[in-house]
This record gives structure tokens, sequence and C-alpha cells, in this order.
């Protein structure tokens, strides 16, 4: 039928996802690590919740200096880097188990007018390497001024002091480095909850952090999203990886009705043009994963897509991963685990033998997408799930 995918063989070695009798949630086979976007209540902010998940395990927080990047309204300058708040948090043990950082796309849900929360700031600069810097000599457990200090010693010059609460830092000649603001208001309350790697009772251990959230009082904000980071290894092979990108083009719009993608969503949309070309080459799917990495790198893909596979050409080993960033904001365990297991299988169906067939891009139709679930490799009852939403759906 050229509206069903291929029929998908699941490795033996890679299970299925399937229902713990024990819990609501489903179980995965797959190593992730799960961003969830989160708002604090008014009076509440992120550090409020670290330092409870950390109550929680016996375990301690750390503030640290947390990398962003957004789009920059300056001529001439396409994005600016920023350094904000984030509190990481571990076990009794000194493992890592979650961070709650800011997420500079949350905005709709907050009052710009209302006062800047004494000791919150961000740095900013046009030169990711000079933040980096900053990030290694200042301090994010002190005062704006403890973060930039350092920095303009660095340079042989003094931080200068603007109102509002303003600082910069300019070299000798005097190009500007750093600079430092106090957050706008409200700004502490946004928090991406972001989980370390999930492997193995993932359903027990995600509950656990949303738990703390949600007896906070955190919801869900206007522009959420929720991240699912799946390990890669996988994936190292130019087979898999054509096989993914075509389901992606066939299947995304389908997925992202299925799955709820919020329309107010920011960050998200299709690959660079090149990919598509890319993976169709002849000699993409025999070649070493070193120059199938190298070919990937060339087509410059952008993590701010639907379906990101900038990590697997960046090869950065602490983040090799495809990131499955068009699930809509969520705050219970059950969701994020069904979406993540549709997912799961998709990437199942992209690593078996066969070669997924090319075909045209699938509006969402409710044949289809039965047609679509049932040749996935899911658990019975993730399957019905999926089935009952797209008959929703329809």
């Amino acid at each position: 039928m050229a509206d069903t995918p291929s029929a998908p063989t699941p490795s033996a070695s890679t299970p299925s996802a399937t229902c713990d009798a024990d819990a609501s949630w489903p179980t995965l086979g797959w190593r992730i690590g799960v961003e969830v976007e989160l708002l604090a209540p008014l009076g509440v902010n992120r550090e409020d919740l670290a330092l409870r998940l950390a109550a929680g395990a016996g375990g301690a927080v750390t503030r640290y200096f947390h990398p962003q990047t957004e789009p920059s309204l300056a001529p001439g300058v396409e994005v600016f880097d920023n350094l904000t708040l984030g509190f990481r948090v571990t076990d009794a043990t000194g493992a890592w188990l979650a961070s709650c950082v800011d997420d500079l796309t949350l905005q709709d849900d907050l009052d710009r007018g209302a006062p800047s929360k004494p000791g919150w700031f961000r740095v900013v600069s046009d030169d990711r390497r000079l933040l980096l810097l900053t990030a290694q000599l200042g301090r994010a457990d002190g005062s704006l001024a403890d973060a930039l200090d350092p920095v303009a010693a660095a340079f042989g010059t003094e931080a200068a002091h603007f109102p509002g609460g303003l600082m910069r830092v300019c070299d000798q000649s005097g190009a500007p480095v750093v600079m430092g603001a106090t957050l706008p208001g409200e700004r502490e309350r946004p928090c991406e909850l972001v989980t370390a790697p999930l492997d193995a009772d993932h359903g027990a251990r995600l509950d656990t952090l949303l738990q703390s959230a949600r007896a906070l009082g955190f919801t869900v904000p206007r522009e959420a999203a929720t991240h699912v980071h799946f390990d890669a290894t996988a994936l190292h092979n130019g087979h898999a990886i054509r096989n993914l990108v075509r389901l992606w083009q066939t299947w995304g719009p389908t997925l992202k009705t299925l799955v709820g993608t919020n329309p107010a969503c920011r960050q998200l949309g299709d690959w660079p043009d090149g990919l598509v070309p890319c993976v169709e080459n002849a000699e993409f799917v025999g070649s070493p994963w070193p120059e199938v990495r190298e070919s990937l790198e060339e087509v410059g893909l952008s993590k701010f897509c639907d379906l990101n596979l900038s990590h697997l050409a960046l090869e950065h080993p602490a983040k090799d991963t495809i990131e499955v960033r068009v699930l809509p904001g969520m705050i219970d365990t059950d969701e994020i685990l069904l979406c993540a297991a549709l997912f799961e299988a998709l990437l199942h169906h992209a690593c078996a033998e066969a070669t997924v067939e090319r075909l045209p891009r699938r509006r969402f139709r409710l044949r289809q997408a039965r047609a679509l679930l049932q040749a996935l490799p899911l658990a019975a009852e993730v399957r019905d799930y999926w089935l009952a939403v797209a008959e929703a759906r329809g």
C-alpha cells in the first residue's frame, strides 16, 4: 500500500515499549533525557523547585551559568548568547539528578513590568567564546559584580556600572566584551526541568521530579513544549539516518497532529533544504560513520527544528542524542512517556534492516494514521492509546 510504511523489524535486543503492571505509565527500552518546560506560581521560582528536589533526594543544589541562545534585534547580529542562572541538583551520592534552568522562549505568562528579583541576572554577548570565558572566571553564586569583575580583570579593565543595574565589560581598546543586567520582571519563574539520563525505571524517576513540581504549584506555560532526547548510539550509520529522515519527511505532519504540537511553541521548523539531498546521495548509506557525520555537519543543521539531528553532526560526546521537540507542554508522567514510547517505536523502525520507502509527505488522515500506528513496534496498550487519540483527532 502506498499509504502504509514498510513493516518494521525491531531488534530483539531493543525491546519496544510495554506497560508496567504496577504503574499506569509505559516502560521504555531506550535511554532518554527529558526537558519539561514549566512555570512557577507567583512568589515561587525555579531555585525553589531545585531545593525541593535536593531535599527529597538528600542531595544538594549548585547554582551555575546556563548558556542559551536567542535571536538578536541588533542589525548585523543574528543571535545573542546568554548566560542565565541554572540550578544543578545532585542526590545523596553526588550524582546528577536534574537541573532547573531558564528558557527564554517562555514569555507570554510573565508580567514584564514586575520589579526584578534581587540577585537574579544574566550575562549577554555576541561571542559565545567570551561567555564561556565568563562562566570559567566569574561566579554564578554571587552578585552580578562577582560574575563580571573577574572578566574585566582578565582584560586589564574595570566593569562599568550604569543605571538600572546594567554592567558592561570592555577591553583596553574600548571594544565590548560582555554585558550583564538584572533579569526583567518574573524571569525567575520559567523553569525547564532537565532530567539526568533515564535508562531504567523511567516512569518512577520522572514522576518523582514532576510530583515535586506539581506540589509547588508549577503549571504548563502557554508556549511550552516537552523535549525528549533519545540516545543516538543505535543510529550511528547512514542506513538508520536515511530511514529516519524519510519517515519524518513522510509522517512528520501526522505525528505532530497526533501528539498535539503546541502552535504557540517557538523555535520549531523544518530541516535545512540540504538534508534530504545529503541522505539520498548514493554513497551516504555505505559510508563509514565518520564520513556520514561529516556529511551531516556540512548541511548546517540547527537545533531549532522539529526533530533535532544537530548533536549527531557536532559529535558532542555529552549529548549524543536525537531530540524530539514537537511534543506539547506536559506535566503528567503518563502523557510524557506515552509520547516517548511513540517516538521510540519510530526510532526502532528507522534502525530496522528494512529500507523505508520514500513517500510523499502525509497530512493527517485517520486511515493513514491508523496504518502508521499498526506498522510501528508499539505495545498493544500504547498502540490502543494512540489509536484512540487518532480517532479523536480525525
